[in-house]
C-alpha cells in the first residue's frame, strides 16, 4: 500500500485507514475491537446513549470486563456492574463477569485481538495486546463510545522508537527487569505519544507472557502503543514486520546479558535501581498480580522460590491470578498448592489491589513490594504507604526474607 518504508505501527494504521500514512498525520481508521472495564464502561455507556446509540456497530467485537472492583465492594459499584450486565444483554456484546479475569489477559487469552489488529480499550494498559503484534491503544470513554457506534476512530499517527534487546538474560532475570530498566532509562515521558517497537535476540527468547510484560509497561513511559516482534511465537507467520529501512524517531540497542534484577522505588515507576541497591529494606506486604505479572509462569516463578519455605513473620503475600483459567492451571499443576502452603492468600482474579479499590489496601507506613506496574503515591489505595515494583520472583523472595531480596539471597 505504501510507496515508502514504514514501521510496524505505520503499516497497521495504513491498512486500517485505507491509505499510506506518515508520523503526525491525522488518520480516520476502522477498528477491529473495543473494550471497557467497570472503571470506564459506565461512562462509555452514558456517552453512547447521549450520542443516540441504540445498536453497537458490531456486538461480537465489543467486550466488557468487570475486573477493577470485583466482586463489588460497595452498593454504588454493584449498581454500576448491574448497568454493564444490562447493557450487554440489550446489545449482545461480550461480558466477562466477576472472577473471569483481568481485561488485558482475557483479550489475548481468548483470541479477541490478533496480529495486525487495531484495537481500542478504555484503559491505559491496553497496549498489552501489542505482545501479539496488534496496535492496541488506550482511549477515553467518550472516544470508545464513538467507536461502539461507528466502528471507527481518529488518531494521530505516532512516531516509533525501535528498541533492540540482544544477548541472553541471566537466570533469575525476567521481562519485568527488562521493562523496568527501559522505563528508568527513558523516563516517565520519554516516549510520549510514540510507539515502541521491541525486537532482538532477548525479545525473541521471551514467551507470550513475557512479551505481554514489555508491551504492558510502555504506558509508564507515556507511549501510545508497544509492539513486540512476533518471531518465535505460535502463529507469528501472520504478524506484520516493519520495513528494514523504516524511519524511526530513535533507535536504541542494548546487550542485556549483564542485566541484574531491577526494582522501581517510591514514588514513580521510572525511579529504577538494581535490587541490590535496596536489599534489606523491610517490607510488610507482598503482592503478585495485575495485568503486568499474574500469568501462570509468574505464579510458577514465585512457587519455585517459595517451595519448602514460609513467609517471614509479619509479612502477608496476596496473589490475584490473571484469570480463572490461569488459576485453574495453577491448581492443576500444583503451583497454587505450593504458594498456599507457604502462606500466600489468593483473591479474585482482577485489578483490586493494583488500583487500590479493595482486596488489599496497605496500612499507614507499610512498605509494599508488588509485581504491578505503578507505584505512584496512593496507587494501591493509601498515600501513606511505600510501593516498590519488581518481578514475581523478587516479590516472593522478599516475602520470605521479610525485606527486599533476590532469590539468590535466600539460604538453600
Amino acid at each position: 500500500m505504501s510507496g515508502f518504508a514504514q514501521t510496524l505501527a505505520e503499516k497497521i494504521i495504513s491498512r486500517h485507514a485505507g491509505h499510506a500514512v506518515r508520523p503526525n498525520e491525522i488518520a480516520v481508521v476502522r477498528v477491529d475491537g473495543a473494550m471497557a472495564t467497570d472503571a470506564t464502561a459506565p461512562l462509555a455507556i452514558q456517552a453512547f446513549r447521549a450520542m443516540g446509540g441504540q445498536r453497537l456497530w458490531d456486538p461480537a467485537r465489543v467486550t466488557l470486563v468487570i475486573d477493577h472492583a470485583a466482586p463489588a465492594p460497595t452498593e454504588r459499584i454493584a449498581n454500576l456492574h448491574q448497568l454493564m450486565r444490562t447493557f450487554a444483554q440489550e446489545t449482545g456484546c461480550r461480558l466477562y463477569d466477576v472472577g473471569d479475569g483481568i481485561c488485558h489477559q482475557l483479550l489475548v487469552e481468548n483470541g479477541h485481538v490478533g496480529p495486525g489488529d487495531l484495537f481500542l480499550g478504555a484503559d491505559s494498559h491496553t497496549p498489552t495486546a501489542g505482545a501479539v503484534g496488534a496496535l492496541a491503544i488506550g482511549v477515553g470513554s467518550t472516544d470508545l463510545a464513538g467507536a461502539w457506534l461507528t466502528g471507527r476512530t481518529w488518531l494521530k499517527v505516532p512516531a516509533t522508537i525501535r528498541v533492540e534487546l540482544n544477548g541472553r538474560l541471566r537466570p533469575g532475570v525476567t521481562a519485568k527487569d527488562l521493562i523496568l530498566f527501559l522505563t528508568g532509562l527513558l523516563g516517565a515521558d520519554g516516549a510520549n505519544y510514540q510507539a515502541l517497537e521491541f525486537a532482538g535476540e532477548a525479545v525473541r527468547a521471551l514467551t507470550l507472557a513475557g512479551r505481554m510484560v514489555l508491551a504492558n509497561m510502555v504506558a509508564e513511559m507515556g507511549a501510545k502503543a508497544g509492539l513486540v516482534d512476533g518471531a518465535g511465537l505460535e502463529g507469528s507467520a501472520e504478524a506484520l514486520q516493519p520495513d528494514p529501512d523504516a524511519e524511526y524517531a530513535r533507535r536504541l540497542a542494548f546487550d542485556v546479558s549483564a542485566l541484574t534484577p531491577q526494582v522501581s522505588v517510591p514514588h514513580a515507576p521510572d525511579q529504577v535501581q538494581p535490587v541490590a541497591s535496596v536489599r534489606g529494606r523491610r517490607i510488610h506486604y507482598a503482592f503478585i498480580g495485575s495485568c503486568t505479572n499474574s500469568r501462570l509462569e509468574d505464579l510458577q516463578a514465585a512457587a519455585e522460590v517459595l517451595k519448602g519455605r514460609r513467609l517471614a513473620p509479619g509479612v502477608r503475600l496476596i496473589i490475584a491470578p490473571a484469570s480463572r483459567r490461569v488459576f485453574n492451571a495453577a491448581l492443576a499443576d500444583g503451583t497454587a498448592g505450593i504458594l498456599a502452603e507457604a502462606g500466600a492468600t489468593f483473591i479474585t482474579s482482577g485489578c483490586g489491589p493494583c488500583v487500590g479499590s479493595h482486596n488489599g489496601v496497605p496500612g499507614d507506613g507499610e512498605v509494599v513490594i508488588s509485581s504491578t506496574n505503578r507505584n505512584f503515591r496512593g496507587r494501591m489505595g493509601n498515600p501513606n504507604s511505600d510501593i516498590y515494583l519488581a518481578s514475581p520472583a523478587v516479590v516472593a523472595a522478599s516475602a520470605v526474607a521479610g525485606c527486599i531480596a533476590e532469590p539468590a539471597d535466600l539460604t538453600p
